[in-house]
Formats: structure tokens, C-alpha cells, sequence
């Protein structure tokens, strides 16, 4: 999504794994798509922030019904969509506390699960 509406600026974000020479790897070749402005590791720069959005969506009636709330709200997920026989949860933060919830949901009627990926910045006052 563009991050600087006036300098029309986008931010792209990568996660991936792999020894320092694929790494490098990856950066080199991020560098040659036009027009990249700057690639960023942001691992090597100290700590970041990390967090994804995942809507979650959760078939139940009865006790598996009150169960599934029950855990959304330990998990801290919104509602935002609801019927009868369904639920519609919103859940951000950390990749493994997502993972962690859609698990739980799978016993309880999950049916779908849709999310946007890492979106990650540096702590601190330094700008990307």
C-alpha cells in the first residue's frame, strides 16, 4: 500500500529464512526491479515490530459456538460479522499467536481463513 501518498512510496514487505548469503542474495536481486527505492534488512538493524491481520471464519452452534467466542476473546479477536451459524473473527498480531488461534478454531467449526501477510517496522527513531 502506498505509505507516502505525496512522494507516491510504497512499502513491500518480505519474510523469509536462509543463511546470510541467500539473503544477500535476495536483497541484490530486490535491488534490480524498477524502481526500487531502498531494500531494508530489517533483521540486522535491531529489534522490529511485526504484525499480520487474518480474518478468521468459524461455523458452530452450541458449546462449540460459546467455545469459539470464549477463545476469541482470550485472544483478543473482534467479531465483525455474525449469524446463527456463523462468526467472522478479526485478529492481529504476531504470526505465531494467528497460528495459534486458527488451530484452536479448526476443532470448532472453522471453515476459512484469510490474512495479508507480515507488515514490520524498526522500533526507535530511525526512519526505514
Amino acid at each position: 500500500s502506498e505509505t507516502e501518498h505525496e512522494a507516491h512510496l510504497s512499502r513491500i514487505t518480505i519474510v523469509t529464512t536462509g543463511t546470510p548469503m541467500v539473503i544477500e542474495q535476495i536483497k541484490n536481486q530486490l535491488d534490480r526491479l524498477v524502481p526500487i527505492h531502498s531494500v531494508t534488512d530489517l533483521t540486522v538493524r535491531g529489534e522490529t515490530l511485526e504484525r499480520e491481520l487474518a480474518l478468521v471464519k468459524v461455523a458452530g452452534i452450541g458449546e462449540k459456538r460459546v467455545e469459539a467466542l470464549r477463545l476469541a476473546e482470550a485472544f483478543r479477536a473482534q467479531v465483525v460479522d455474525a449469524s446463527l451459524e456463523h462468526f467472522v473473527f478479526e485478529i492481529t498480531g504476531r504470526q505465531t499467536k494467528i497460528e495459534q488461534f486458527v488451530v484452536l478454531m479448526q476443532p470448532l467449526g472453522l471453515i476459512e481463513v484469510c490474512r495479508t501477510g507480515v507488515a514490520a517496522i524498526g522500533r526507535g527513531v530511525e526512519r526505514m
